[in-house]
This record gives structure tokens, C-alpha cells and sequence, in this order.
């Protein structure tokens, strides 16, 4: 038995090694065919409509391939499958040739010739189905479970629940394009094609809100947002932040320390926090990490526990000459939802009460659990108190003016049904590929995804479509069988957020004992108990999907009576 035992740990290690050999290499031809892609433009009528941002990154890209003197006025201008350009052209090009060419070339990425990734996803979901027979699971969605909050059955109930209710609205929502687009003249307008909903749907969105990402940028100085995110959690968990500069050693001189004290004053965790971009020394996005968790048996005297230390690490605009920096609000990646969704996931490290280290913070939290602190906290940034707290234009001091409060809350819910769709078509297709899917059967990967398309895309894909060649995150970013969390995290940071609902926002003891409670469950706990365990004895029950759909405009809202 023991010799069988050490065959199989042997076995299934082999298996782990060759899957990361392969993931890596997938990941590496995504990165290699994306680059390949250059599109050089010299008429500047071919990329009209593209913002003065886009025609800057453009000239810049052009530049450092070697047409020294393209500038964003006058070009030459290059379009890359990088994300910045390439979201900038499928939003804002009119020029729908141009859409149609970077789109296709989008979702064919590392599916031909020497990058191609086909053989490697199969033979990435074969390793995988070995591995799972030979710890006895059915298939590799059992395994990846086995140490998450969900369960396949679970998971999939979820998506359907999620999908079905969200199916009429996403098919309202192509019938408003078709309407509006053929309004405006488009010559598409009865047979929009995947290049031409992200176009229209912008355009819509523009027309109906009529909001400018730049007019917003003065209201959120980054220091006013800071303020007002420390002050709310001083009103939700009853703690001060306060600036320590001076008191640890830090790595750049934008870089700001603070300890965290609770409300007698005494000290109980603290974090770095470097904000500004600096392209040439770190990577794009933002993160949280530790630099050292809560401790008894590591710290110092053996009695009293280790305090925890935080990273915070995001890539702000930084301040220009006497211009603070200023964050965009409602843009793909909102830099003010990014420092609370961060100072979430910081929260649960230096709030937690467990003193041993292996579960203490944000240790041992499963997958699809780590993200409620952080997707709970972005529900504040459209709380009308905190959002008018932290909304003050930074020369006049004068507040976000209420009609334009209100048509970033109406923004908010903006296709919620096609959104909502886009990541379910992911999540499950995800899990057929990890449950269902034989490799090198009669169906190939590319068969999976227009099966399950049809029933999560309203409009289905090409025909040619191989996405799946590009799709990182479950071939190479360690979310096979565990996209679904995505979801699943936001229905439980939903459903939090709503018990603060329940109570009336505008309730100030209500709001501080259901915060204290959040505070000494879902922060304190950590990795020390199950997260369904620690959600129940927060909330009193299990999560439901409800408060999602309804924060989304998927459910009608009940009246008051």
C-alpha cells in the first residue's frame, strides 16, 4: 500500500511538472502571436474616432518601432492586439473595416502555424483527466473543488441561475444597438457583427448618460479618494489609519507606510502602499500581498502575536507639475473601485484575529472565497455618502453634482444582461472542458465552445473563432475549473453588501454593528474556517444570487410600502 501510495504522489507530480512545462509555453505563443500583430496607419481618417489617449499609445508604439518621428497628431500610428489598443479600436474606430481586421485577428491569436496552442490545450486537459483518475476524482473539476467553497453541482446551479436570468435582458440589450445604430445611419445596422456591438454599445452608452471620463477625473484627486476610503473604514470596522512614514525603511519615495490602529489606539497591523505608475520598473495592474502575516509563535517574545504587514501596490497616474494625481471613475479598469477592491483584500490580512501564521489573513482563504472582501468594498464606491465624500473637485472643492451621481448609478447596470453573459460563457465552458470534455475525442475544444455559446451568447461566434488558443486564464493563469469563482465571489460580495441594505444605509448604528459583525467574521476568521461556515454565521444563512441580480438591474426592485 505504501509503495502504491508513493507511485501515485510520484505519478500525479510527474503530470504537475508537464503541466506547467506546457502552460508556460502556452502563455509564451499568446504573448509571441499578440505581438506579431502590427497594423502601421499613416491616414489619419482610417482611425478616426479613436480618442486622443489611443492616438498617443498609437504614435508612441510607432515610435518604438522605429518611426522615430510619429506623432499623435500627425502619425504614422501603429495598432497592436494589446490590450490598450486593441480595446481602444473595437470601441472607438468608425472605421469598421479596421474594427472587423483587429477583432479577427483577436480571437485567432496562437491558433495557427508554429504558435499554434490547439495540441497544448489538449494535451494540457489530458495530464489533467490522468491526474484526476489517479487520485480517484471523476474528472479535474473534482480535484480543483476539493479545495474551494464550491462544488461542480454548485457551481453549475449558479451559472444557470445566473444565465437564465440574465438571457432576456442580453437580448433586449442587441435589440437596442440594432435600434440606435440603424438611427444613427449604420449601414449594419441589421446584422451587427462582433466588431460592431463594442462600438455601438459605447456610442449608446455616450448618448444616454452623456458622461466624460476626463470632466470626471478633476472630482477624484487621489488623496481626497484615499481620505474618504480610510474614513469609511473607520466608520464599517472601527479602526484609524494613519500615516507612518519615517518608520520603516521603503523603496521609492512615493511609497507611504501607515499603521492601523484599533479603537483604543493601539496598533494592529500596518501596509505599504505604492500607488503611481512607473512603467519602466513595474508591471502593469495592481496587487495585494503580505509582507509577513499575524504570528504568536513568530513573534518576538513568544506571547503577544506578530503584528501583520501589507503591500499594496497599484499604478496610478502620478501627480504632474502642481496637478495632483487625478483617477478615472467608470473607465474598463476604474482606478477608484481598484484601490478599494485592493484595500479589501488588505482588510482581511491585517484585520484577522488568527494567531497562527498557515491561516491567519488572507492564508488558506479558498479561491472562490478571497475575493469577497475586495468585490465588497467596490459596492461602497456607489454609496451615495461615500462617493459624495470622496468626490470634490480638487481647485474648487465644490461636490459631485448630484445629476451626474445619478447618471453614474444608472451607468452602473448599462447591458448588465450582455456583461453578465460574457464571463458565464467562460465559466462554462470552463467547466465542460473540465468535466466532460475527452480529449483527441470526436469533438474538439473549439465543437465545446459554440455548443456552449448557443446557449450563452446571443449572438453565437464565428465560426472561426479559437479564442480558446488565447484563454490564459485556464491554460496557463491557474483558473481551470475555477473561472466560475468569479462569479460565485461576486455573489457572496453582493449578498454581504446587502445586509448593510436590509439595515438602511443611511442607518449610522445599524451600518457600525453590521460592520463590526463583518469585521469579526469574514476579516477576523481568515483561513481557520470554512468560508460557507464563516459567510453563514455573517449573514445568518447561505449566499443567495439575488442581490447580485438586483445590484445588476436583473430583478425588478421591490417597492416600499
Amino acid at each position: 500500500m505504501v509503495f502504491h501510495l508513493k507511485m501515485i504522489k510520484e505519478n500525479s507530480s510527474t503530470k504537475l511538472n508537464k503541466n506547467w512545462r506546457l502552460s508556460h509555453k502556452f502563455s509564451e505563443n499568446v504573448l509571441d502571436a499578440t505581438k506579431k500583430f502590427e497594423k502601421l496607419i499613416t491616414d489619419k481618417k482610417e482611425i478616426d474616432g479613436l480618442p486622443a489617449t489611443a492616438l498617443g499609445l498609437a504614435a508612441q508604439t510607432a515610435v518604438s518601432k522605429g518611426h522615430e518621428n510619429a506623432t499623435a497628431e500627425n502619425g504614422p500610428w501603429m495598432i497592436t492586439l494589446d490590450a490598450p489598443s486593441f480595446i481602444s479600436v473595437v470601441l472607438h474606430a468608425r472605421n469598421r473595416a479596421l474594427r472587423e481586421e483587429v477583432y479577427r485577428a483577436y480571437i485567432t491569436r496562437a491558433s495557427s502555424g508554429d504558435l499554434d496552442n490547439t495540441p497544448i490545450i489538449n494535451q494540457i486537459l489530458k495530464l489533467l483527466l490522468e491526474k484526476a483518475k489517479l487520485l480517484n476524482y471523476n474528472n479535474y473539476a473534482e480535484v480543483s473543488m476539493a479545495t474551494k467553497m464550491a462544488t461542480v453541482d454548485k457551481a453549475e446551479e449558479l451559472l444557470e441561475k445566473l444565465r437564465s436570468a440574465s438571457w432576456d435582458a442580453a437580448v433586449q440589450d442587441v435589440e437596442e444597438l440594432k435600434s440606435y445604430s440603424k438611427s444613427q445611419g449604420a449601414s449594419e445596422a441589421d446584422s451587427l457583427s462582433h466588431w460592431d456591438i463594442s462600438f455601438w454599445s459605447e456610442r449608446l452608452r455616450e448618448s444616454k448618460y452623456d458622461i466624460n471620463e476626463e470632466e470626471l477625473r478633476p472630482y477624484f484627486s487621489f488623496s481626497k479618494v484615499m481620505d474618504g476610503l480610510f474614513n469609511l473604514a473607520k466608520i464599517l470596522f472601527g479602526i484609524d489609519i494613519e500615516p507612518a512614514d519615517g518608520l520603516a525603511p521603503v523603496w521609492n519615495k512615493d511609497v507611504r507606510f501607515y499603521c492601523v490602529k484599533d479603537s483604543s489606539g493601539s496598533p494592529i497591523a500596518y501596509f505599504y502602499f505604492d500607488p503611481y505608475s512607473r512603467p519602466s520598473e513595474k508591471r502593469e495592474g495592481a496587487w495585494m500581498d503580505e509582507v509577513v502575516s499575524r504570528s504568536r509563535v513568530l513573534s518576538r517574545n513568544g506571547t503577544t502575536a506578530r503584528l501583520p504587514v501589507a503591500h499594496m501596490v497599484c499604478n496610478q497616474t502620478p501627480p504632474v507639475g502642481d496637478k495632483p494625481s487625478l483617477m478615472t471613475f467608470r473607465e474598463i479598469s476604474s482606478q477608484v473601485e481598484t484601490v478599494f477592491h485592493e484595500f479589501g483584500h488588505a482588510l482581511q490580512h491585517m484585520l484577522t484575529k488568527q494567531d497562527e501564521g498557515l491561516v491567519a489573513g488572507i492564508r488558506g482563504v479558498e479561491w472562490d472565497a478571497v475575493e469577497l472582501p475586495s468585490q465588497f468594498m467596490e459596492n461602497w464606491c456607489y454609496h451615495r455618502d461615500t462617493l459624495m465624500s470622496i468626490a470634490k473637485h480638487y481647485q474648487t472643492g465644490e461636490s459631485l453634482p448630484e445629476e451626474v451621481y445619478l447618471k453614474l448609478l444608472a451607468a452602473r447596470t448599462f447591458h448588465a444582461g450582455s456583461l453578465s453573459l460574457y464571463q458565464i460563457r467562460f465559466a462554462c465552458l470552463d467547466l465542460e472542458l473540465h468535466t466532460k470534455y475527452i480529449p483527441h475525442g470526436s469533438e474538439s475544444v473549439y465543437d465545446v465552445d459554440q455548443r456552449v455559446s448557443r446557449i450563452t451568447q446571443v449572438i453565437p461566434p464565428l465560426p472561426e473563432d479559437r479564442f480558446l488558443s488565447g484563454f490564459n486564464h485556464i491554460f496557463a493563469g491557474g483558473y481551470a475549473a475555477g473561472y466560475y469563482s468569479y462569479k460565485w465571489a461576486e455573489v457572496l460580495s453582493a449578498d454581504a453588501f446587502s445586509a448593510f441594505e436590509d439595515a438602511v444605509l443611511e442607518d449610522s448604528k445599524a451600518v457600525k454593528e453590521i460592520g463590526h459583525k463583518f469585521r469579526e467574521t469574514v476579516l477576523a476568521l481568515g483561513g481557520g474556517k470554512a468560508p460557507l461556515e464563516v459567510f453563514v454565521e455573517f449573514r445568518g444563512r447561505e449566499p443567495s444570487p439575488e442581490a447580485l441580480l438586483r445590484h445588476n438591474g436583473l430583478l425588478p426592485v421591490t417597492a416600499c410600502t
